[in-house]
């Protein structure tokens, strides 16, 4: 008797029906129509490679890890002593804490709703939930947050080499005061030799390894600095930390006005959130919500233990960029190796952090300008015209902005408090009244979000503002 599918191995140890005639998939139910019938929240596709093909080729749990890892480690990291100085140790180790989990939150959000509206970056989620005009502010928040981000790179490069008005440079330790030094031709030269060639990459996955070492340089970079706060402490040689803000003089209280935003700035990551999930080997919500929970346990450590350290390290006298500090004698053994693994190596963190930060920027970018065109992926030409365009316009940046206190502040009582608060809890409230449904806990902890965003922006922006008038 005729059959529309084939005899089965007795060996077999599953069952597979094969079919013999292919008008099945033509005229009943193909790949696209199961896929549509089936939620992607409870589905994994690239999962199921009997049914829908070989599963894709994409970075590893870790890979992801390393990358999103790397999008929050950067420059942020030098500022957080310096808000020790101003919070109190207490306040300070508890706000770490608390924007971490309320960032971890707001990616777990941005997640499933992503997912939900098959959106493929940051601005068409926001598109899918806000409509075309948000979507371009979204995107405009991207660019100068992370043009922003970038220029503060730089400007750490070259305070660590060249050195600044009131700190020497490696350079000028090692070889002496002369051209080598000069702040903008290290900044240049840096920019071309290591630099360029990583941000002409077209693939985020293919900075996985850059962004390995990058972790942990930025790991060597913390246990040094604490080991050495460490030694000092038990050797009675650092005073004792104030525990709480200072309340006592107007200036005192600008400047917590001020570091708030700049503690909010350091959990952004939410612009690459959507790049890192679509090339996730396997990808599914929770393996991505599993990335996004490990690497936030890693940069609260990070974090923590370089804020407390170098603030224990340095006290009143910290830096707004902690790095430039370490150019001087810490009064234990071996000072002087010990101060250039620390500059010396968070310079290469910063080197391999870099392209990670301008792959979305460039992304955006792209989008913004040539709505409609292939993918950048596959235009060649115009991914490296862009690259060499805004590495152009970064280091001019650099060049001109006095240090990373200024572009900190700026950026994130704005672009960074709605990347990483407002705009999730937005997206997540909108699509909430459409039939895409939020726990009650889930609504509560948007809305807390959505104030605590405005409050901070309103906060930050008069504080700013009020500290250049005077």
């Amino acid at each position: 008797m005729d059959s529309n599918y084939t005899s089965l191995s007795k060996n077999s140890s599953f069952v597979e029906l094969e079919l013999k005639d292919d008008n099945f998939i033509k005229d009943g139910y193909s790949k696209s129509n199961i896929e549509d019938d089936l939620d992607a929240n409870d589905i994994d596709f690239d999962n199921l490679p009997l049914i829908f093909g070989e599963k894709k080729s994409g970075s590893g749990i870790y890979g992801a890890v390393f990358n999103l890892t790397t999008t929050i480690i950067g420059a942020g990291i030098m500022a957080l002593p310096a808000t020790m100085k101003v919070l109190g140790l207490v306040l300070g180790v508890v706000l770490i804490f608390l924007m971490a989990i309320l960032s971890e939150i707001s990616v777990e959000l941005l997640v499933r709703f992503t997912v939900r509206c098959k959106a493929s970056s940051y601005g068409e989620v926001v598109q899918a939930a806000l409509g075309k005009t948000a979507k371009v502010i979204s995107e405009i928040c991207i660019i100068v947050n992370n043009a922003g981000v970038l220029v503060v790179y730089l400007i750490i490069i070259g305070d660590v080499l060249s050195g600044s008005l009131r700190h020497i440079g490696v350079f000028d330790q090692w070889l002496g005061h002369g051209v080598w030094d000069h702040r903008k031709l290290v900044i240049l030269v840096m920019l071309v030799i290591f630099l360029a060639p990583l941000c002409a990459l077209d693939k985020i996955d293919s900075l996985s390894l850059t962004s390995g070492a990058s972790v942990a340089l930025a790991v060597v970079f913390v246990l040094v600095a604490f080991t050495i706060a460490f030694i000092k402490l038990v050797e009675g040689k650092i005073e004792a930390p104030r525990m709480t803000p200072d309340f006592g003089s107007k200036k005192a209280i600008l400047d917590l006005l001020v570091v708030i935003p700049i503690m909010s700035n350091a959990y952004v990551c939410h612009f690459n959130v959507q790049p890192i999930y679509n090339e996730l080997e396997g990808r599914s919500p929770q393996k991505m919500n599993r990335v996004g929970r490990i690497t936030s346990a890693i940069c609260v450590l990070v974090y923590a233990s370089t804020a407390i350290a170098g603030y224990l390290l340095f006290g009143k006298d910290t830096e707004s960029d902690v790095l430039t500090n370490f150019d001087k004698d810490l009064g234990i053994r071996f000072s002087t190796p010990l101060n250039y693994i620390v500059r010396v190596g968070y310079v290469l963190h910063l080197v391999l952090v870099f392209p990670v930060i301008h792959f979305s920027l460039r992304q955006t970018v792209d989008v913004l300008l040539f709505k409609g065109s292939v993918p950048l992926t596959e235009s060649r030409k115009r991914c490296l015209a862009l690259t060499v365009v805004l590495l152009a316009l970064i280091y001019l940046g650099s060049t001109m902005i006095p240090n990373i206190w200024t572009a900190f502040k700026f950026t994130g009582a704005t672009t960074a408090v709605s990347l990483g608060f407002t705009f999730p809890s937005l997206i997540a409230l909108r699509l909430s009244k459409e039939g895409i449904g939020l726990s009650h806990k889930e609504k509560i902890l948007s809305w807390f979000m959505l104030v605590l965003a405005i409050v901070v922006s309103i906060v930050g922006v008069v504080g700013n503002i009020y500290s250049l008038a005077s």
